[in-house]
């Protein structure tokens, strides 16, 4: 029998020289953390008795996954995205803290500084001829008050389920927008309905739930931040109803109370109310933010952004 190591004082050792644990210099957290997962990973080896050939397997993986970029998606796809909501609700409930709108994961596509607009915008170029869609509510607190200012950045595929930015075929800022809700809380934008999408069939992404026998597709979606001072910034999309994978999303994003009821509006007068000459697809849906004042954790702080000029 082969002699374990991952747990022998020695290995102990040798782990905490590896993380940095016999030094005073660097970050204390981060040493915490690597230390963490190096001695996860040396008992996986050994447990599992990973081979050379899989060992170098594993790295060329992430260095395909960093070469076209793809961390960010396989992320929510291994639910580790999905888990980390999990965890701030499970905080939230802990500490008592009453939650307005459910979060759900961002995933990796969003980019800063979309243009501003007051009141009401419109999102799509005109260039897509998907479906018409308007979607419009109310940013409330958890008493119902309107939240007068709040600001809602929304961000959404096209109907061939790309982005703007990371497709170059799209003008700048397509699809794309911050609105900032007027004296009422009242916010309202036109775009086109969005499309699901899947992971690139080719990418390394869709190689690994290949391998665990999975799909990687999700439902068609729209992604919000709300924020407003004095009230925590929410994370957040909403699911388009009917969708073929609403319930079997690949990255895990689905949350009840996040799937609105869209109504396809075919009355005549109410095209004409639009200036539209076809029928159209509306969704009413209210988001209610929580006082930071409440809150168990502090939702302001975010990772890298894609900054655009």
């Amino acid at each position: 029998m082969v002699k374990k190591l991952a747990n022998t004082d020695e290995m102990k050792k040798f782990i905490n020289i590896v993380s940095g644990m016999t030094n005073d210099k660097g970050n204390p957290r981060v040493k915490k953390i690597v230390h963490r997962v190096v001695t996860d990973l040396f008992n996986t080896i050994e447990d599992l008795d990973v081979t050379p050939d899989e060992f170098w397997a594993a790295v060329d993986y992430f260095n395909d996954l960093g070469q076209v970029m793809e961390a960010g998606l396989l992320t929510p796809g291994l639910g580790l995205e999905h888990f980390i909501d999990l965890r701030l609700d499970a905080k939230d409930e802990a500490a008592g803290v009453t939650q307005g709108t459910p979060r759900t994961i961002e995933g990796p596509l969003y980019v800063a500084n979309a243009p501003l607009v007051k009141g009401t915008a419109r999102l799509d170029d005109g260039t897509d001829t998907g479906d018409v869609l308007f979607m419009s509510g109310v940013v409330r607190d958890l008493g119902g008050k309107p939240v007068a200012g709040a600001i809602v950045d929304v961000w959404h595929a096209n109907t061939k389920g790309l982005y703007s930015f990371f497709d170059k075929t799209q003008s700048k800022y397509n699809l794309r927008r911050r609105i900032e809700a007027d004296a009422n809380g009242r916010y309202e934008f036109r775009t086109i309905v969005p499309a699901g999408y899947g992971c690139p069939p080719d990418g390394p992404t869709q190689r690994l739930l290949n391998a665990l026998g999975r799909h990687g597709q999700r439902p068609a979606h729209i992604h919000f931040f709300v924020s407003a001072p004095g009230y925590r910034h929410l994370t957040t999309q909403i699911n388009i109803a009917g969708d073929k994978f609403l319930y079997d999303d690949f990255a895990f994003a689905t949350r009840e109370g996040l799937i609105p009821e869209i109504v396809h509006q075919s009355d005549a007068n109410k095209i004409k109310e639009k200036g539209l000459n076809t029928p159209f697809d509306e969704i009413e849906f209210d988001f209610a933010l929580t006082p930071a004042s409440t809150a168990a954790l502090d939702d302001t702080v975010h990772r890298r952004r894609v900054e655009a000029a």
